[in-house]
């Protein structure tokens, strides 16, 4: 998170709430009535093209279409029995992804890097996300992605004044450039290759408007074909990074109810930092199969020391910080509570507490390319996964702070 930006950013809120500014909003449509928010379709898409992860009919829909992927997967294989699969979740962490980039590349060196079954991805975990589902031939471009960029382009800083007239303290207009630039017309047409496989690629952002997560359903929209598919994708992975205050929000025209609104879709890492699929999916029981889910956290487990400031500004911040950095643990043991009910095991890879390059902005592409190294090196040299998240009880952990292996 770029933690300057963010600053400013919470000086011109306690402003704002101290009554001190006046701003103007910036125009949009009306949004989604609350009634009607999980029967809103995008245009131009059909419906099933993403799911409302808390929502009882959408659990089903998802249900429905992850039968029908193992059907088509049958299919594919050319048999009546699926065999064992591999599912892998990657979390958010800004330019953390630099880690999760590196072990892929390394896991492929390796020779040991499954083909997965499902992938899903949050924040910057979703922009690695099309890379890591569609394999081995896309680590390059992946590679060049978490080490050879900056800041500049990710985001352009707007004057403290145009802050108060517009929806975000930067524009990230080069993210916008980078993606549309990485992510092309060949990786959706090949994505939608893989969903007649019966392969699944599944991105999080969140509904700012009604609070919730929405899980879009990436091979779904590449199945469409249709014209506007591509714009779409790179809509989702540009909301999914969109870190609320700092970055602008995406805007998604939809229809509900025979009228035309917008949806504000912002992080998904608002939400959770990573995912797997809907919590109120049993999958053993709606489908029996050996399976392993394989989740790397673009973030350290240990806490990160720091004197703080006894002011206002540093005080918020450094609480930001803490509630992120905790969300994502709970994360990990609410999805780890999920794969035992499911009888999946769990494999979970983080950064390790060793990793001690200085860290001196966002983006900084030395930090990155360090952490990429870390990462491929990790995977190389078969580094053990953590069967299950860290303890948390003094005596109990391991010595990186990690759980059992």
């Amino acid at each position: 998170m770029p933690s300057g930006i963010l600053r400013r950013g919470l000086l011109v809120a306690l402003s704002l709430s101290a009554g001190l500014f006046g701003c103007a909003s910036t125009e949009r449509r009306p949004a989604v009535p609350f009634e009607l928010s999980t029967q809103a379709n995008v245009v131009g898409f059909p419906a099933g093209i993403r799911y409302f992860p808390r929502d009882a009919t959408d659990v089903r829909e998802f249900e429905r279409d992850f039968l029908a992927s193992n059907e088509a997967e049958k299919k594919f294989l050319g048999v009546d029995e699926l065999p064992p699969n591999s599912f892998l979740a990657i979390s958010g962490g800004g330019d953390n992804g630099a880690f999760g980039a590196g072990l892929l590349n390394g896991w492929t060196k390796a020779g040991t890097r499954p083909e997965f079954k499902l992938v899903t991805g949050v924040s910057t975990g979703a922009l690695i996300a099309p890379f890591a589902f569609l394999g081995p031939a896309y680590d390059e471009r992946l590679k060049a992605l978490y080490t050879g960029i900056s800041m500049r382009d990710v985001a352009e800083e707007r004057s403290l004044l145009s802050v108060l007239y517009n929806d975000a303290l930067a524009d990230n207009a080069p993210l916008r450039k980078l993606v549309k630039k990485s992510v092309t017309q060949e990786m959706v047409d090949a994505i939608a290759a893989e969903h007649d496989k019966g392969r699944v690629l599944l991105v999080a952002t969140t509904n700012l408007d009604v609070r919730r997560p929405v899980i879009w359903n990436i091979t779904e929209i590449a199945a469409t074909r249709l014209p506007g598919a591509l714009d779409l994708v790179h809509k989702i992975l540009i909301a999914s990074a969109a870190i609320p205050g700092t970055f602008p929000p995406v805007m998604i025209d939809v229809e509900a109810g025979g009228r035309r609104y917008q949806e504000m879709h912002v992080d998904g890492g608002t939400a959770s930092q990573v995912f797997v699929y809907p919590s109120a999916v049993k999958l053993h029981e709606l489908f029996q199969r050996d399976r392993t889910l394989y989740m790397i956290r673009n973030a350290r487990m240990d806490p990160e020391w720091a004197q703080v400031d006894r002011r206002t500004l540093p005080i918020s911040l450094r609480a930001i910080t803490c509630l992120i950095h905790n969300q994502g643990i709970g994360d990990l043991y609410r999805i780890y509570s999920i794969a035992r009910r499911d009888h999946i095991r769990f494999q979970l890879v983080y950064i390790p507490s060793t990793f001690q390059t200085p860290h001196p902005a966002e983006f900084d592409t030395a930090y990155m390319r360090d952490l990429f190294a870390l990462g491929e090196k990790m995977a190389v040299e078969g580094h053990e996964w953590y069967e299950h998240p860290p303890v948390l009880l003094s005596g109990v952990d391991d010595e990186e702070g990690g759980g059992g292996r």
